[in-house]
């Protein structure tokens, strides 16, 4: 082992390619011209080499360079060796460039339509290799993901500055009422708040439900109503059609309008518009976020992305 350790110390990488380019062209003066390394430089470290190694790698004659039988066995390692680091550095490059690896997004928006849809078709488009996970959870179990470095970013509602957070404002959503076909409020274009101030809400007992509750408290609050908010244990998907059924109603930003649900209509509530983020921890140094940030921010500033993207500009 110590002979190993003493001879990986003296033999330089550049000194196995100069001898594999000289078993490859037969001459020191070929693989020199081949390299762009001076022959007589050449000749001197594969001397070394072969002084290190304590064996001829090669025969010289006067019309080039033939292998030795060590020198036939050393070429197949050297190779290998060659190989291998290659393909290690363009693994790691790969890496840095957001090629490969994983990025895992916490959401609060739908992604069947609109500005976030878009940027994660946009985004896997680019970066094919990069794994995306989703998880649909509060913003306040979001940050703490991310503040501990087991999510990547969180695209969330709001303009709230989270502690040892970064944060960007990307694009806004108009915000819908989700309503039964016979109801009487399914005839209007849009509705107003003090159109909802006597309905019954429902909302699902899962992200994003505790964020709904508490929008419906807030809005219908500053006109003097107390909402009755009935909370569903079902998931988002199974939310929609409870208001078919007439159990309440509730609403959607409108990325989730795309979702259409036999029974129901979406209906935008006047001058609502709800601003989205992204949050992430400024100690991420994941290549994936990097790029999923760049990308993002390009597409808000563009207005490249579809439907919802129009309001980001208005916001």
């Amino acid at each position: 082992m110590a002979v190993t350790r003493s001879l990986a110390s003296v033999i330089e990488l550049r000194h196995l390619g100069y001898f594999v380019a000289a078993a490859e062209h037969g001459s020191f003066r070929k693989a020199g011209v081949a390299i762009g390394v001076e022959q007589s430089a050449l000749s001197r470290r594969i001397r070394d080499l072969e002084y290190h190694l304590g064996a001829t790698l090669f025969h010289r004659h006067n019309s080039g360079v033939s292998l030795t039988f060590a020198g036939h066995r050393f070429l197949r390692r050297a190779r290998q060796i060659l190989r291998n680091l290659d393909e290690g550095l363009q693994d790691i490059a790969s890496i840095g460039c957001a090629e490969h690896g994983r990025i895992r997004i916490g959401i609060y928006s739908s992604i069947a339509s609109g500005f976030l849809a878009d940027l994660l078709r946009a985004f896997a488009q680019h970066h094919p290799q990069v794994q995306i996970d989703l998880v649909d959870d509060n913003p306040s179990e979001h940050v703490m993901a991310i503040r501990q470095l087991r999510m990547d970013a969180a695209f969330m509602t709001g303009e709230r500055n989270w502690p040892q957070c970064e944060m960007v404002p990307l694009w806004a959503e108009g915000v819908f009422a989700v309503i039964p076909n016979g109801h009487p409020l399914a005839q209007h274009e849009e509705v107003q708040w003090r159109h909802l101030a006597d309905e019954r809400f429902i909302v699902n007992e899962a992200a994003p439900g505790q964020e709904v509750h508490d929008y419906l408290m807030q809005r219908l609050a500053a006109f003097g109503y107390h909402p009755e908010i009935v909370v569903q244990h079902v998931g988002r998907e199974n939310l929609l059609p409870l208001v078919a059924f007439n159990r309440g109603l509730t609403v959607v930003g409108e990325a989730m309008t795309a979702a259409q649900f036999p029974g129901i209509c979406y209906r935008p509530i006047t001058g609502e518009v709800l601003p989205f983020s992204v949050v992430w921890s400024p100690k991420n140094d994941n290549p994936a976020l990097r790029h999923l940030l760049e990308l993002a921010r390009a597409m808000a500033q563009s207005g490249k992305a579809n439907g919802v993207t129009r309001l980001a500009s208005q916001a």
